[in-house]
Formats: structure tokens, C-alpha cells, sequence
């Protein structure tokens, strides 16, 4: 597990993406965490560097159910919902590389881990209680937080899913920061994880280009 450092450099978001797209070769970035940690957000302008597709797994299951996620929860219950997930995420892995953004309780399933093993590279967006609940308060449509107490909720899940998600390929602090302050964490995490050399920028100076 490699854990990315809580203080980084900027990194020229040119530089090193094509060396990390080819290391990466047939395999996917798979964003795990719990709900508000941001992996759509994160997931979204990662892809745009790495010019890789995104694509979110609770989105291709409403498409293939032709219901909300929401909706789904309330129908069919949350076994229902959960064996949906697993089926639609390993047809998802079969189509990498691309950067994949899981819903919060993919990674707690055995046979979704094995297969995220399998065919990517699992990235851990792990955050402060603090930070979570302000995120998430911002929503209305997170199925288990449906007429619940957030935080207590939340304290339950963090208590019961961290100790999965700690065996994440790597682990990024999805701080209170911009959104591009973490995907360049996340794309230096990834570097180093594939061996990777990112190169500085060039530094340039007035009237001259770079060389």
C-alpha cells in the first residue's frame, strides 16, 4: 500500500501522464471510499489528465436498472442493490484501462476485491469525519443516510469499512482543499506506485520559451 504524502509539490499536469498510461497498460484506476470523500469529483478531472475515459459504477447500474440508485434501495432493498453492483463492476473491469469511481460499499464485497486486484490499481480517497459530513449534509440522495442521524451513521460505516479499504493499492487524503490539489496527489501516488518519473516542469522566463 503506498500512502501519498500529506505535502507535495505541484506537478505539471503534462508531465509523466504518458508513462503512467502506458504502465498502466489494460488495467483501471478504481476510486474506493465511503460517500463525500469525492470520488466522482476526483475520478472526473483524474481521467481528464490521464486522457483515459471515467466512467461511475452507480451511474451504469441506473442505466442498466432503469431506476436511481435511490429508487432501487427503496424497491428492492439493499442485497438487491449490492449483487447489481458486483455484476455491473466486472463488466466494468473488463473494459479498462479507465479511471472507475465505485460506490462506497463496492470494495466490502470479496469478489469485487479480488477483481479490482485482477485487472487495476485501487486508490483509497480516505477522509476526516469532519470533512465527510459536511460534504454529504450538502446531498439528499444517499440511500443509507435516509432518515438516519449522518454522523452516527457515518462513525458505523467508517468503523466497519476503513480496515477493508486499508488494503487499497494506495491511500490519498481527500482533504478540504481543491479538487486539483488531490488529483495531483492521486496522479504522484500513482507514478511512484508504477514506477513512474515525473518530471518538473520546465521553468521558463520572460521573453524566452523553454527548451
Amino acid at each position: 500500500m503506498t500512502l501519498a504524502p500529506a505535502g507535495h509539490k505541484k506537478d505539471n499536469p503534462q508531465e509523466g501522464l504518458a508513462q503512467i498510461r502506458e504502465a498502466l497498460a489494460a488495467q483501471s484506476v478504481v476510486l474506493i471510499g465511503l460517500m463525500g470523500v469525492g470520488k466522482t469529483a476526483v475520478g472526473k478531472r483524474l481521467a481528464a489528465r490521464l486522457d483515459l475515459p471515467f466512467v461511475d459504477a452507480d451511474t451504469e447500474i441506473e442505466t442498466a436498472a432503469g431506476m436511481t440508485v435511490s429508487e432501487i434501495f427503496a424497491r428492492h432493498g439493499e442485497a438487491y442493490f449490492r449483487e447489481g453492483e458486483r455484476k455491473v463492476i466486472k463488466r466494468l473491469l473488463e473494459a479498462g484501462p479507465q479511471v472507475l469511481a465505485t460506490g462506497g460499499g463496492a470494495f466490502m464485497n470479496e469478489e469485487t476485491r479480488a477483481n479490482i486486484k485482477a485487472r487495476g490499481i485501487s486508490i483509497w480517497l480516505r477522509a476526516e469525519l469532519r470533512v465527510l459530513l459536511k460534504r454529504v449534509n450538502r446531498r439528499g440522495n444517499r440511500p443509507l443516510l435516509a432518515g438516519n442521524d449522518p454522523e452516527k451513521v457515518m462513525r458505523k460505516l467508517m468503523a466497519e469499512r476503513d480496515p477493508v479499504y486499508a488494503e487499497a493499492d494506495i491511500v490519498v487524503d481527500s482533504r478540504d482543499v481543491p479538487h486539483d490539489a488531490i488529483v495531483s496527489a492521486v496522479a504522484n501516488a500513482l507514478a511512484a506506485k508504477l514506477g513512474c518519473k515525473v518530471k518538473p516542469a520546465p521553468k521558463t522566463t520572460a521573453g524566452k520559451k523553454a527548451r
